[in-house]
Formats: C-alpha cells, structure tokens, sequence
C-alpha cells in the first residue's frame, strides 16, 4: 500500500515551441489524506504540475509517481485506471452548459459506471447535498451563479470517489466569502472522506483558510474550527513555484518565517497575477 499520493523526483518540462523550461528540476511529495498548496505568480508552472500528475503531458525528464504507479511514461490505455482515482475542479468550474445540474455531477456516472436511472438519482442527489446544493438537481448552469458553479464541479469530481483531488484555482474570481465557502468544501472533503488535496492558488487567504481549518460532524450538522496558532499546523505542506522552480517547501510556520526574496515578495502581495472579474455566491 503506497503512503504517498504524488511523487515528482527531479521533473522538467518544457511546452512545445519555447527555450525555457516551464518546471526546472521539481521535486516533491504528497502523503496521502493530506493538503498540498501550490503557490506562485501568473506563469510559474503550477497548473503544470497538474497536468502532468493527470498525464496530460509527460516530463522531459525526471520521474511522477500517482499512488505508487510510475506514469512518466505510460501510455493512454495505461494512465485510464490512474485516473479513475483522481477528481479535478477546474477554473470557472468548466461545466457542460447544455447539462442540467443534475447530468454535469454524474457525466462520469452515465458514460463509465452504467447506473440505472434510481441509482444515478441517489447518488447525484448525495452529491449535490454534500455540496449543499440539493434543491438545484434540475437547474440549468445558466441559472447558478459563479459560487454555485463551482461547488457543482467539486460535485463532479467526486462523483467517482476518487482519493486525490486537484483544485485549479478554485476561488479565482469569487468575491472573499463565497470563496470561503469553496474553501469549507475542501476541507470537508480531507477530513471527512480522506481525500488528498493538492490545491493551486495564488490566493493566500483562501490557502491558509485550508490548511488552518479543520471540521467534524456532530448531530448531523458540520462543525468547523479554525487553528490560529500556526506553530501547531502539521500536516499539510506549502510549496511555492518561480520560473519553474521550487524555491520554498515546508509548513506554514516555515513559509511566514522564510528569507527567500520571492516568497517575501508573495507574502507581501508583490508577485503579479491574472485578475479575472469578481463573482458572488
């Protein structure tokens, strides 16, 4: 039984038609039931890495281990099984708009699992609650707003039950609370189903909201904390991306007091990223 979720060894990538690497020498590791925060600015590589953990491109070199499966190398057929256990929410939550609610959540259901239409309903109904979402079954997507839609595709993504999911920037354009409430579904879904997260941002609130928050289920209801002293944090990792580089790994505690120019920089909100128009819940 593999103890880690994702693991790079010494991967560069370069995108077809540029002189630069895109990842230089990236190296990490991902245990499994923990939250990895990927930051960085505009064109650092992030989304990259998880495209590369998906098997979307292939490294130049190095190695990229899912769930202890050596994929650097494999081919189409090989990777669909490594899939299978990894569930994605992209920016703007890519839902299909001529979908209702309802067949956006169980697209993988219909066209791999095969259920019939009382088992589809059960499940996506779940799903949709888990969301908080329940009475929007048969809405449109045109009908949500920018919040809604994106907890929708958190939905999709765990349609499948998968024990890895990546975050694309998920509150990129929400206004700050509805992103929180993106936030509160990510840690719901690490500390009450077990799933490994690995979340690209270059929101800092919304990565410390994650990592600092934790939340139980007491009588039905769902209960969140939040740990405000980050000496006690353990468990979930920062790793902080420039030019294709890692330039700082470690925990939270390490990242406020790390001397490395470019995460002072960061953390000082000097690092300039891609701005995309505000949405609320």
């Amino acid at each position: 039984m593999p103890t880690l979720a994702i693991s790079f060894r010494n991967v560069f990538y370069t995108y077809p038609g540029n002189e630069d690497y895109t990842l230089r020498d990236v190296s990490f590791d991902v245990a499994l039931g923990s939250t990895a925060v990927i930051l960085g600015g505009s064109g650092s590589g992030k989304s990259t890495i998880l495209k590369l953990v998906l098997g979307l491109i292939k490294p130049e070199s190095g190695v990229i281990e899912v769930g202890g499966v050596d994929i650097s190398g494999l081919q189409e057929s090989a990777l669909m099984p490594v899939r299978a256990g990894i569930g994605m929410v992209f920016q703007e939550g890519a839902l299909f708009d001529s979908l209702s609610v309802a067949e956006n959540v169980g697209f993988r259901l219909r066209e791999h699992d095969k259920l019939d239409e009382q088992e589809f309903e059960e499940r996506v109904s779940r799903l949709l609650g888990f969301v908080e979402l329940g009475k929007f079954y048969d809405r449109a997507p045109s009908d949500l707003s920018g919040g809604q839609r994106r907890r929708v595709s958190v939905a999709r993504a765990m349609a499948h039950s998968p024990g890895l999911i990546l975050y694309d920037e998920p509150t990129t354009g929400l206004d700050p609370i509805t992103g929180s409430t993106i936030c509160d579904l990510i840690v719901k879904l690490r500390d009450l189903e077990g799933v490994t997260s690995v979340l690209v941002t270059h929101q800092l609130r919304d990565a410390f909201q994650v990592v600092q928050s934790f939340v139980m289920r007491k009588n039905g209801a769902f209960i969140y904390n939040r740990i405000e002293d980050v000496e006690l944090l353990v468990g979930s990792e920062f790793i902080v991306l420039n030019e294709g580089r890692i330039v700082f790994r470690g925990l939270q505690r390490e990242l406020f007091r790390s001397d490395e120019p470019y995460v002072r920089k960061f953390l000082d909100g000097q690092i300039p990223v891609s701005v995309i128009e505000t949405e609320g819940d």
